[in-house]
């Protein structure tokens, strides 16, 4: 009896955020090695589906590096990196095309499907919903940068994700978008997220990998930081506290926060139901971003 009434409990700490989240879009990025891990995703899946259930509006976003760098190996093909991104030529999209939009895709809404929700690939090769142009960088000496086709995600056909969603069914986005010319773009899905976030000015936009969140010092766990605002955000990555990868994930996840996005959240997939615990309970477990 003692068990059932904590169970009990848990859910009425849980109904207030239910009712205030009700029909609200979340736009949720899965990435990292989680990806690796088959229970991990079940189990994330899982929360995805009782957030659909309970009446959000869940948008899964997904990459998939170390699929594209395992299947470019097979063929032969040695990975070339500027500035951190994947440098693509045509033959690398056609293989990050079809392990994203194909492989990873396919298995992450037959898995939900096998859940008993219902979900649907949303890419060029069904509805695409993703559009873009090509990202344009520079050298530290100010020379132009070539990437090949990676892309950068500046529109959304929103209408797809209302209809969609309307109709609760969850949307799968593989991180490839078109350009005006119809031609495949590789976006990093960090910035596709926030991006989809940004347009749609989401309630909340989550980052799922293999990071519990932004440490103040990444060898103590004990510095994992709950809370966080977009100032202190600045001043930590000006101080090089938050580096190397985090970097434009954060930047990417300040640009939604003043675009309207209501709130981010960096959470580790690892962690059973962190998605779950993280927007419906009034601790959370990873760290939360504001304005």
């Amino acid at each position: 009896m003692d068990e059932a009434i904590r169970k009990a409990g848990v859910l009425i700490e849980a109904l207030s955020w239910i009712r205030r989240f009700r029909d609200r879009y979340v736009v949720i990025k899965m990435g990292g090695s989680v990806l690796e891990e088959p229970e991990a995703v079940k189990q994330f899946l899982t929360d995805v589906l009782f957030m659909e259930t309970v009446g959000m509006r869940p948008i899964l976003i997904h990459g998939g590096g170390k699929d594209i760098s395992r299947a470019m190996e097979q063929a032969g093909i040695q990975p070339v990196w500027v500035q951190g991104r994947r440098y693509t030529d045509e033959a690398t999209l056609d293989i990050a095309a079809r392990v994203l939009a194909e492989d990873i895709c396919g298995r992450l809404v037959n898995e939900l499907n096998r859940q008993g929700g219902q979900a649907t690939g949303l890419s060029y090769l069904s509805e695409n919903v993703l559009f873009g142009r090509r990202l344009s960088l520079k050298s530290e000496t100010g020379e132009e940068l070539d990437l090949g086709w990676v892309g950068e995600v500046d529109r959304i056909d929103r209408s797809v994700l209302d209809r969609v969603t309307s109709a609760r069914t969850i949307p799968v986005l593989p991180c490839i978008a078109l350009d005006d010319s119809g031609h495949r773009l590789n976006v990093n899905g960090d910035t596709a997220a926030a991006a989809v976030a940004r347009l749609l000015k989401a309630e909340k936009l989550v980052f799922v990998s293999d990071v519990p969140g932004i440490f103040l010092d990444r060898n103590d766990p004990a510095s994992l930081v709950r809370h966080l605002d977009s100032p202190r955000c600045r001043e930590l990555i000006r101080t090089g506290v938050i580096s190397a990868g985090m970097v434009p994930k954060v930047e990417a996840a300040l640009e939604a926060l003043e675009a309207g996005v209501g709130k981010i959240h960096i959470v580790d997939g690892r962690m059973p139901h962190s998605v779950l615990l993280e927007i419906y309970s009034d601790t959370g477990i990873g760290t939360e971003i504001v304005r």
